[in-house]
């Protein structure tokens, strides 16, 4: 199954043999302060410049009705962000790993996403589509 909206991987995680809980990490999109003037060029289209994480949660699936749970929960921290990457930590024999089973992947996602090597993750746009990068 392709994973083109945030719908489809809140279906796609209920669908799984073992229990998940659901790993997001938002992020701003930003250019630095010496780019020059193709990078500024490139960023003002949508591309180039780094991404900063600036919040992490975790979520059960059942937790989620949808993209805008998400969203909405959000803005309420009053964080702007562009973009979330997601990821599951899946449970084992059943047993749904808890929040704390979350802390060390969160921050293992956290230190991806700031070194560039968002491969592994899936990321949204604000409006719950998948995003591509290349």
């Amino acid at each position: 199954m392709m994973l083109s909206s945030f719908d489809r991987l809140l279906h796609a995680a209920r669908a799984q043999a073992e229990p998940q809980r659901l790993l997001f990490v938002f992020v701003t999109a930003e250019l630095p302060d010496d780019a020059n003037a193709a990078e500024r060029e490139r960023f003002a289209e949508g591309g180039g410049g780094s991404l900063r994480p600036v919040l992490c949660v975790d979520k059960l699936p059942e937790e989620l009705e949808g993209f805008a749970t998400l969203f909405d929960e959000s803005q309420r921290t009053g964080q702007p962000w562009d973009l979330v990457f997601a990821a599951a930590l899946p449970g084992h024999a059943g047993i749904t790993p808890g929040s704390e089973d979350a802390e060390e992947p969160l921050k293992m996602m956290v230190a991806a996403i700031e070194s560039g090597s968002v491969g592994r993750f899936i990321a949204f746009d604000r409006d719950g589509q998948a995003v591509d990068f290349y």
